[in-house]
């Protein structure tokens, strides 16, 4: 009992299949099962502690497991493992200058740039200028949503009768 003990965890099985209760060797410890043995996840991590935190199911063997193992190691039966280092995350480095559309090239190939229609936009402006003045853009109908076209449905159906 030198290193430290695996976990014990039930595989899924079907009731067609006979129902039966097999095991197999888990990921890690639950974090239930650590607080039953008196410990939290950084101080399981130190001491070399498989932790799988993903699971949510306490089984009594495997905190019996973990009790036996810790009392080993108190009493100076077995030597202490070497304490787990955190995990590195990794950073994905930036992608290159043409993808993020920072050059002439890479803005005409994702499309943020059209060479054909490049001054024709213009009459846009004038078009959205006018339906502002006649109220008919949504930016006329911004935070009442539904109330003013109902109204403007009601008001139409009394003005035909």
């Amino acid at each position: 009992m030198s290193t430290v003990p695996k976990p014990l965890v039930k595989v899924p099985t079907s009731i067609a299949s006979g129902g039966l209760v097999r095991w197999r060797t888990g990921k890690g410890f639950s974090i239930a099962e650590l607080k039953a043995v008196g410990l939290n996840v950084e101080q399981a991590r130190l001491l070399g502690i498989p932790v799988d935190e993903r699971r949510d199911t306490s089984w009594p063997h495997n905190i019996e497991t973990l009790r036996k193992w810790l009392i080993d190691l108190l009493e100076g039966r077995i030597a202490p493992p070497e304490p787990a280092l955190p995990k590195v995350i990794k950073i994905k480095r930036k992608r290159g200058r043409a993808f993020r559309g920072l050059t002439a090239a890479g803005r005409k190939s994702r499309g943020l740039m059209s060479t054909r229609y490049r001054e024709t936009h213009n009459y846009k402006f004038k078009k959205k200028a006018k339906e502002r003045k006649l109220k008919k853009r949504h930016e006329a109908t911004r935070g009442l949503g539904n109330l003013l076209r109902i109204s403007r449905i009601i008001n139409e159906a009394k003005k035909k009768k």
